[in-house]
């Protein structure tokens, strides 16, 4: 047991002293799915239903801003724990059409989102997608990571909302 927390003290204190150091600074792009619409489906009714909730909150609200539909997708409280957002429908409309002023647009046949995988449990709904980023060591360049977003439904509504979003 020893040796295993020497040998995982020893990768931290890699870690530590740069990113990987000493290995070659690669990555596995992250990329979309071929066909997203597939992965807001499930032959279990109750997961394919509250799928659905989340694939009409990512196309319909997020991508075409047609936040005066909100009322079909979120609960009135709809808690959310974005730290730049408030709880509440109201609140979390005003926010995107006031503070961002988005304007509806088309709602497009299909999703634009670059969506990795969506994974369905219980009342739960999470969407892995791909968050392209500056190279912190050359602007020039970029490289992918993953944006997580998760959702509980509720009586066919989502009821609360959590992804990684950091103070702006």
């Amino acid at each position: 047991m020893k040796k295993l927390f020497g040998g995982a003290a020893l990768a931290l204190a890699l870690l530590a002293a740069g990113p990987l150091a000493g290995l070659a600074q690669a990555q596995e792009a992250v990329v979309a799915a071929a066909d997203k619409e597939a992965l807001f489906t499930s032959p279990h009714p109750q997961l394919n239903a509250n799928k659905q909730v989340v694939y009409h909150i990512m196309k319909d609200l997020l991508e075409a801003n047609h936040w005066d539909t909100a009322d079909q997708f979120l609960t009135e409280r709809y808690l959310q724990h974005n730290p730049n957002v408030p709880s509440g429908r109201d609140t979390v409309v005003k926010f995107f059409t006031e503070a961002l002023k988005v304007e509806p647009t088309p709602i497009p046949d299909k999703l634009q989102t670059p969506v990795v995988f969506v994974t369905a449990e219980g009342d739960l709904v999470t969407v892995a997608t791909v968050r392209t980023e500056p190279d912190p060591k050359d602007p020039t360049k970029t490289y992918t990571t993953t944006w997580y977003d998760t959702w509980r439904i509720l009586d066919g509504k989502a009821d609360e909302h959590w992804d990684a979003a950091v103070k702006q």
